[in-house]
């Protein structure tokens, strides 16, 4: 049985992606043919001169540090990138927060684009409940565990998160000037939410005398919100 058969597309659409003419082919066809062949198809999206995985890691990039520079001002001692391999159970942590006061342990996920609800909620559920093991490793106790989802605050996330809201809400229930109450007495545990911008856009800028004018249709936002 030859490739054209295999991936249930025409030979000349075969013929063509041999002679090099895949940048004009059928995406859905590509990929039929690349799995008949035991391949993956590997599409890199560029935006502006860069690849947009580059861009992405630098907006997630920049949620961490807001997020840890705000955890440390409110006496949370955080660790990035943790990796974890208990029971055969592999992953990372993007930050693991401890409260050595109240003996607190937060679960900090990152995300800069949702992509869906079930892919973003599972595995914060699986490493909030290996959280403990992990924490023990580092020679901590916890008496409680809370996670937290920190989304970059775009208008393509809202929506998606509000497309699945009753879900979201279910998982996540505590939201806004909740967390970050929470954040700098915590507590009794929480799930919590919360969206915070991927950057530090400059609202401001200089007329030709020198003085500074302030750009009246959109604020900057200070850490969580």
């Amino acid at each position: 049985m030859d490739l054209a058969e295999r991936a249930a597309v025409s030979r000349s659409f075969v013929s063509g992606v041999e002679c090099g003419k895949a940048t004009t082919a059928d995406i859905a066809k590509l990929q039929a043919t690349c799995g008949a062949l035991g391949a993956d198809l590997d599409v890199r999206v560029r935006w502006q001169g860069e690849g947009l995985d580059r861009l992405l890691d630098e907006g997630h990039a920049a949620i961490v540090e807001r997020v840890v520079a705000l955890l440390s001002r409110w006496g949370w001692q955080t660790w990035l990138e943790v990796t974890f391999s208990i029971y055969g159970e592999r992953g990372s942590i993007d930050v693991f927060a401890w409260h050595a006061a109240t003996a607190t342990l937060l679960i900090v996920e990152v995300k800069s684009v949702i992509a869906d609800a079930q892919g973003t909620l599972a595995p914060l559920d699986r490493k909030v409940r290996l959280g403990p093991a992990i924490a023990r490793e580092r020679g901590l106790d916890p008496t409680t565990v809370s996670r937290l989802l920190v989304v970059a605050d775009t208008m393509e996330n809202r929506r998606r998160i509000d497309r699945f809201g009753a879900l979201f809400l279910a998982a996540l229930p505590t939201r806004g000037w909740a967390v970050r109450r929470w954040l700098k007495q915590p507590a009794a545990p929480i799930a919590g939410l919360q969206f915070v911008s991927d950057s530090a856009r400059n609202v401001t800028r200089r007329t030709a005398t020198g003085r500074r004018r302030v750009n009246p249709r959109r604020k900057p936002r200070a850490g969580l919100g």
